[in-house]
């Protein structure tokens, strides 16, 4: 009995303990489960470095904290507003400005300090020991190129998203997975007990470009260097492997720090080389005399009249800077003569002429997967009238990116070959398909050498370059404005070309918009920064020289002595591609 009597008791004490405990303590419960509660928390997994084709990183996540506070912890110590201040000011921040967000927050438990700060620096505002305030561990993207790269790499926001640029594009490779953890915490978020990781983050893969930095800051200085000189709008550079079709430097002007937000200019974002839609002008001679060669109506040694120095077309009249007469197809070239190259596209017709541009890659997209890449745009017109056959002859009337110009001249370095172009490393042999006869592609070849010889007085001399043979072209086309038309006081040149001449190692596609001056031609303003690029392309590529130093050919700048076409031209004339020194 004494037994039964016994544990009856404790069964009575066990009840009224719990009775009170529930009924009449239920707040002390409440308060004890509030203050620790068994929290999921997401492990960051660090998104994976973007490096160029040799590992050198062109953008990678770095370890650091954000500071966050509890507003009401805060205005419960009202003791350390002094501290608190001195916090404020040693991160930039407006100590006045604080404490209005903090009353303004004041019914909430969270409310950013300021988000991804170097460690030391966070560390030394968790040394005051200020009550309230606490960090977690974040990751911050910087981009060790800067401006030189930014049009191209991109870049992400505060959350390590990607926003722009090939950050953006690969965004499912670069971010990761994210793990998990289990901890108890505090009401206040602190931590009570680390209860282990549940599931493992997994680090977002590597990008490895085919851009060499090397060749990459080079092209960025050269083109920023001119755009300045010339005073232009914009500009872009491409510089492609002549041999793998990679792309080995890409660069637009003008741009900006993304390592610094707070400068940030979206003018600045844009990738010009596959974005901007532009008319190539003269550039696109080297494919009309392709389609002349191969129609079998012409040969090296047709000889075209293109006297006086002017043609009408549908009552228009195009003409040339000077006469230059009875001319071959490389005189035409290598002077960039309109009427003679109008009088070849005529002959012709439209067909011939948009079939070799199609071949080369005009009027589609290039495929590599950045965002917003154009394909241009070839003209598919019911009926073709004489004046539009003659301005796809000389480049007018379709638009083109610089980065496609660029893949239509790595055809001809590759004797008729076409390669596809890539913004990833390749690590295996491209061999490409045929799209020009390798006899027709030589002789185009020896045209446009013909372009940068001193002799011939060509229209792109000031692209050669030391102890090396070049071969381009140049152009210079009227900027053309939507819902105006064609403003003839401003232009857009371009200077598209490769060296070595014998066995290409990088194709080169530069244009600059609305330089000022009098002097606006593809071979005065665009020929000279190719020849920059080349130059310390064939120093940085290892290229063995070709020419005795002695004999080289090294021409910065080129004195014209033929006049230039008038400032203005009469409205009835369609858009002639003018420069200084002609058609160039």
């Amino acid at each position: 009995m004494f037994v039964f009597a016994v544990i009856v008791a404790l069964l009575i004490v066990i009840g009224w303990k719990v009775a009170d405990l529930q009924v009449l303590h239920n707040d002390v419960l409440q308060q004890q489960g509030d203050a620790r509660t068994l929290r999921n928390e997401e492990i960051i997994a660090t998104r994976g470095n973007i490096v160029d084709r040799n590992g050198e990183p062109l953008a990678l996540s770095t370890p650091v904290l954000t500071l966050w506070l509890n507003p009401k912890e805060i205005l419960q110590s009202p003791e350390q507003g002094e501290q608190l201040d001195e916090a404020f000011a040693s991160l930039e921040l407006d100590p006045a400005q604080m404490r209005q967000r903090i009353l303004e927050n004041s019914a909430r438990e969270f409310m950013y300090v300021k988000r991804r700060i170097p460690p030391p620096e966070a560390q030394a505002v968790l040394d005051r020991k200020l009550k309230g305030v606490y960090a977690q561990e974040e990751y911050k993207r910087f981009y060790p190129m800067g401006e030189a790269a930014v049009h191209l790499i991109g870049l992400t926001n505060n959350d390590e998203i990607g926003q722009e640029g090939l950050e953006l594009a690969y965004e499912d490779s670069l971010k990761g997975s994210p793990g998990n953890r289990q901890v108890i915490k505090d009401r206040i978020g602190r931590l009570v007990r680390d209860m282990g990781v549940t599931a493992t983050a997994v680090r977002g893969n590597d990008l490895v470009l085919s851009i060499d930095s090397r060749l990459q800051y080079l092209a960025y200085k050269a083109l920023k260097e001119n755009v300045a000189l010339r005073h232009a709008k914009a500009g872009t550079a491409t510089v492609l492997d002549a041999r793998t079709g990679e792309v080995l430097a890409m660069v637009s002007q003008p741009s900006w720090n993304p390592n610094n937000r707070q400068s940030r200019n979206e003018n600045g974002l844009v990738n010009r080389a596959m974005v901007n839609l532009l008319e190539p002008g003269s550039t696109i001679k080297t494919f009309t005399m392709t389609a002349a060669l191969e129609s079998g109506k012409f040969d090296m040694n047709t000889i075209i009249d293109t006297s006086p120095g002017r043609v009408v077309v549908d009552r228009r009249v195009l003409k040339d800077p000077v006469n230059y007469g009875p001319s071959t197809l490389s005189r035409i070239i290598a002077k960039s003569s309109q009427v003679g190259a109008i009088k070849v596209g005529l002959e012709l017709g439209h067909e011939p002429m948009l079939d070799v541009l199609r071949r080369v890659g005009f009027g589609e997209n290039i495929g590599t997967g950045f965002p917003g890449e154009t394909s241009g745009v070839l003209p598919n017109h019911e009926r073709w009238s004489r004046g539009e056959t003659a301005s796809l002859a000389y480049g007018y009337g379709f638009q083109v990116t610089p980065l496609q110009l660029a893949q239509a001249y790595l055809v001809y370095a590759n004797r008729g070959l076409r390669k596809p172009v890539s913004l990833l490393r390749v690590d295996a042999p491209v061999d490409g398909y045929r799209v020009v006869d390798a006899s027709i592609a030589q002789l185009v070849v020896s045209m446009l050498t013909g372009v940068v010889s001193k002799e011939l007085g060509g229209t792109g001399v000031a692209a050669n370059i030391p102890s090396y043979h070049v071969a381009g072209k140049s152009g210079t086309t009227w900027l053309y404005v939507p819902g105006r038309g064609y403003d003839n006081r401003n232009h857009i040149s371009h200077f598209a070309g490769f060296a070595p001449v014998d066995d290409p190692r990088v194709v080169i596609v530069v244009s600059i918009q609305e330089p000022q001056g009098k002097d606006v031609g593809g071979g005065k303003v665009s020929a000279p920064v190719f020849a920059q690029i080349a130059a310390g392309a064939m120093r940085i590529l290892d290229v063995p020289p070709e020419l005795p130093e002695a004999a080289a050919v090294a021409v910065a700048l080129v004195v014209d002595d033929e006049p230039d076409l008038p400032e203005t031209m009469p409205a009835e004339e369609l858009p002639a591609d003018i420069g200084s020194g002609g058609a160039q």
